[in-house]
């Protein structure tokens, strides 16, 4: 059956001219740059830039490279990656991360390839968070595809389908690679887990084998570590919302989280890039056993996200914190546990609700990629 990706699809060569024209002529655009780049001269030159823009590759190489290296600097400590030598430049991947930022998560990891000389990657991204005309244009010339949400179940079916069927061709035809987070949505707490409806997804394409079509995807785990969680308070008072209101996040959180990702400090970030997993070939077709095949899978990317990850002081202490003795004072100091003890504090302040376990919610936080990481080397 041949599917229809139009409605998904980034956008192509042919279409990057017009498709800037639009953007940049789009006044909730405009906003965007002022905020940016501040004064009139230097928003006007970026719109000229812009304009002279012909492909993707040139428009990933300068404008969103410059972009990214000036919210590196100015809002962490910087960028640093492993595992990418073990990878072959000429392969197609598909990376599965954890997910803690809407936009920086993926944006970085292209970065990271971008500078090894590979190609960047195809980006898996919700309808959810194409808020404005211009948000839908700028992340489909920076060749991201719409994952629909919130369908009813016979739409949910079909959507996830063509979803499936796109990921597979860039993989296996078009020898692109594509980053898919592990789950719907970022996590709240600190605890990653790849959700098996993903998986499923992306073995609704399968023709062969299940273990034939995931080894043909080529799937490499992404550990993605962030020493300050950009957007923690939000997450926690997401949470705190949804557990004790039933309150459900609006769009306009969904925009004030990407601009916190982007500008909140997050002091210095770790992508660690893992092995591509080979599944065990072994021919099953009982639905039950596909059910385990998937599991099995989960906890494999899962077990190398979570030895991959690169642990900060942070994590360290609020682990030793929540713990009811220190195991990991070697790994922080006097100073790092003060400091991390004031970020408790300014937590208490901001998020306001009669309940009182918001310090234990903010200590899992960044104590849960260590209680996940020692699991995972005992296994």
């Amino acid at each position: 059956m041949e599917y229809n990706f139009d409605e998904i699809r980034p956008y192509t060569d042919k279409e990057v001219k017009q498709k800037i024209r639009l953007m940049v002529k789009d006044p909730a655009f405009e906003r965007v740059l002022v905020h940016l780049f501040k004064t009139r001269p230097k928003v006007e030159m970026v719109k000229l830039q812009l304009r002279m823009i012909r492909k993707i590759k040139q428009l990933q190489g300068t404008f969103i490279y410059d972009l990214l290296s000036w919210i590196i600097n100015k809002t962490s400590d910087g960028l640093t990656c492993t595992g990418l030598e073990n990878l072959d430049k000429k392969q197609p991947y598909l990376f599965i991360s954890n997910h803690r930022d809407i936009i920086l998560d993926a944006a970085l990891l292209n970065l990271l390839i971008f500078d090894k000389g590979m190609n960047t990657t195809q980006i898996a991204i919700g309808n959810n968070l194409l808020l404005y005309e211009w948000i839908e244009h700028a992340v489909k010339l920076n060749r991201s595809f719409i994952i629909k949400r919130n369908l009813p179940p016979r739409e949910l079916l079909q959507s996830s389908k063509i979803v499936s069927h796109f990921i597979r061709k860039s993989i296996t035809e078009d020898n692109l690679s594509v980053w898919i987070a592990q789950r719907e949505g970022r996590t709240k707490n600190g605890f990653d887990k790849t959700q098996e409806s993903v998986l499923k997804m992306l073995n609704m394409s399968n023709t062969k084998s299940f273990a034939e079509g995931f080894n043909e995807l080529n799937v490499v785990p992404v550990s993605i570590s962030y020493e300050i969680e950009p957007c923690g308070l939000a997450k926690m008072k997401e949470l705190i919302k949804l557990e004790h209101y039933g309150d459900i996040k609006t769009n306009k959180d969904d925009l004030k989280s990407m601009s916190m990702g982007i500008f909140n400090p997050k002091g210095r970030m770790r992508f660690s890039f893992g092995k591509p997993i080979q599944v065990p070939v072994g021919e099953t077709t009982a639905k039950e056993e596909k059910n385990v095949q998937v599991k099995q899978l989960a906890e494999l990317i899962d077990r190398q996200i979570y030895s991959n990850y690169k642990l900060w002081p942070n994590n360290y202490i609020a682990y030793d914190m929540l713990m009811p003795e220190p195991r990991f004072q070697d790994k922080y100091t006097p100073h790092e546990k003060k400091n991390f003890k004031l970020m408790i504090d300014q937590a208490l302040i901001h998020i306001d609700f009669p309940i009182t376990d918001i310090q234990e919610r903010f200590l899992k936080l960044y104590a849960n990629p260590v209680i996940n990481k020692l699991k995972a080397l005992e296994a």
